[in-house]
């Protein structure tokens, strides 16, 4: 409990956290940034990582100065990229074989391996892209792409232009429009307002698919 009321704290109050890693570790603060995007799209088993909020409030900061912009990008762009490859290979060596009973296979919520999958099978390699907007949703994609066997060179072509709009996007909003008064002062709510918006696609989903079957 006290790791899920950490990491709720962390999202909701990214902009003050993000303000004392820069403070305390100065230029390694671009390595932290590193570690938490390619964990949350590269590791399965991290789905709840900040994602978006993330890269919002670090625009916001780079408008202040804190950050280097082309440097920031590069840094998420890097570990996006980097994140879904090692994700598939994952997938690819794993496959959907994970015995449910298992540490791994109790950690892996497998109603969401299979909303990931069903997602995936509808929209095929788009959905690399369309899932990089969606919390949850995309780090369980890359993996059911490697488990799935989907062709590699794909894979990458999509993984890389979804990392590109999701990181370009999300941090230039947090650039030009996360110091405005009105923003500023109801981050957490704006926060809020975009994890909403990025798990609505989800949500409407599932309500499809359950009402479709009735």
């Amino acid at each position: 409990m006290d790791i899920l009321y950490f990491l709720f704290d962390f999202i909701m109050h990214i902009d003050v956290h993000l303000g004392e890693i820069i403070e305390k570790f100065g230029a390694w603060a671009y390595a932290i940034l590193f570690t938490i995007v390619f964990v949350e799209t590269g590791l399965v088993i991290f789905p709840f990582l900040p994602g978006d909020s993330l890269l919002f409030a670090s625009g916001t900061f780079a408008a202040l100065g804190h950050f280097n912009l082309p440097v920031l990008l590069l840094v998420f762009l890097s570990a996006a990229i980097i994140g879904d490859t090692v994700n598939y290979h994952i997938g690819h060596k794993v496959g959907m074989a994970i015995p449910e009973d298992s540490f791994l296979g109790r950690v892996i919520n497998r109603e969401r391996l299979e909303m990931a999958q069903n997602f995936f099978n509808k929209h095929g390699g788009k959905t690399i892209v369309i899932a990089r907007f969606m919390p949850f949703i995309r780090t369980f994609i890359p993996f059911v792409a490697g488990a799935s066997r989907m062709n590699y060179r794909y894979f990458i072509m999509f993984n890389v232009i979804g990392a590109f709009l999701w990181v370009f996007i999300c941090t230039f909003l947090g650039y030009f429009f996360g110091n405005i008064p009105i923003v500023k002062e109801n981050f957490s709510t704006v926060l809020l307002l975009i994890i909403f918006i990025s798990v609505l696609p989800a949500i409407i989903g599932i309500l499809k698919a359950k009402f479709g079957k009735k």
